[in-house]
């Protein structure tokens, strides 16, 4: 039971670590192998689109860049994109403040963290957020000034996912971030993809190396945010393992409640014996009994644990804060993993246990 609920939470905390992350980052995004950025044809348009399993997509253009307003900076992402992006990501949803931005326009959409640093609020005309980038180009920089492309921009909207994609990112038009940058209209620094549900995420990955003749670097959610996974997959399995300890402790038990009733019916095996009955067959006695045991504790523990984690997922019994219940995720893989450490490890133990009846015992 114990093992059960512990798996089941850490799976709820796993879903909802992923789910800040999840809520801004694509099924599949592309990105170039050669550089910062690449460039796309009307004719890869057109194949990306009859991908079949694919949704939609939307091109998209970050750089890091200087954010300055009211004599404050910050660098971060500076995130351009095209109209096509809400379709691929949810983030109209996320917006805590304001609208989204509009198409060929100078608006962009900060994160609540950057909106806290500088002290912002929205359509604050009496002081101005610029966007400094570094020209590109080579040779001294002789006039200070110069060294840089600016751009007045408005703030629009305000989105609030987490504390930290909150200072990462600030959207705005990808005509926009073209401009600034002195990119070409058809130079990009990757593609975000929306996928169908269920569909074959490597089809589709092959398919777009096809398209793009093999120069390009495709990365799913778990790829993106590869640490993160790396992190929660470490913790479910430590947990896992230290929870396994207890129950191989907890099996000693069993291996000595075996042992004592070996002993007390010793004169009823000793019988057996003289009667033709094989050791091993008298082994096979406790080692069925023993077996028995885990399974059925076993089936108890869990149905036990399922009720509890199924009472906490429909009636939030157990809450972190007053709006936030506690998060565990009930899954059949649970229930195999924790079936099988059982079974196994009962196993294990009754064997351990029946091994002791031999003809030296008996003797």
């Amino acid at each position: 039971m114990a093992l059960f609920v512990v798996l089941s939470v850490f799976s709820g905390l796993k879903v909802f670590s992923l789910s800040f992350s999840n809520e801004i980052d694509p099924d599949l995004k592309i990105s170039s192998t050669l550089g910062k950025s690449f460039f796309i044809s009307p004719t890869q348009e057109k194949q990306i689109k009859e991908i079949d399993g694919a949704v939609s997509y939307s091109k998209i253009l970050e750089e890091r860049v200087l954010f300055t307003f009211n004599e404050k900076q910050e660098v971060t992402y500076l995130k351009g994109v095209d109209a096509q992006f809400t379709k691929v990501n949810d983030i109209k949803k996320k917006l805590y403040n304001g609208d989204w931005i509009k198409p060929n326009t100078d608006q962009v959409v900060v994160g609540y963290g950057i909106s806290e640093k500088f002290s912002m609020g929205l359509l604050d005309f009496n002081n101005s957020l610029e966007i400094l980038v570094p020209k590109p180009g080579k040779g001294a920089i002789e006039n200070p000034e110069e060294a840089f492309n600016k751009m007045v921009v408005i703030p629009v909207g305000i989105y609030a996912i987490s504390e930290d994609l909150d200072s990462k990112y600030v959207f705005a038009d990808l005509g926009l971030a073209q401009e600034l940058l002195e990119y070409k209209t058809n130079q990009i620094s990757g593609i975000e993809v929306k996928l169908k549900k269920g569909v074959d995420e490597t089809a589709v990955s092959n398919k777009l190396k096809t398209i793009f003749n093999n120069k390009i670097t495709i990365k799913n959610r778990a790829q993106l945010n590869e640490s993160l996974y790396k992190m929660l997959n470490t913790e479910n399995l430590a947990v896992y393992l230290i929870f396994t300890l207890v129950i191989i402790i907890a099996l000693f038990n069993l291996i000595g409640a075996l042992i004592m009733m070996i002993l007390d019916k010793k004169g009823n095996l000793k019988t057996l014996l003289n009667l033709g009955t094989e050791i091993k067959d008298l082994r096979k006695i406790f080692l069925l009994q023993g077996t028995l045991l885990s399974v059925f504790g076993g089936i108890i523990g869990l149905t036990l644990g399922i009720a509890i984690v199924l009472l906490q997922q429909h009636y939030e019994l157990v809450m972190i804060t007053p709006t936030l219940a506690y998060p565990v995720v009930f899954s059949v893989e649970n229930v195999l993993i924790v079936l099988a450490t059982i079974v196994t490890l009962g196993f294990i133990a009754s064997l351990i246990a029946s091994s002791r009846v031999s003809k030296k015992l008996l003797d």
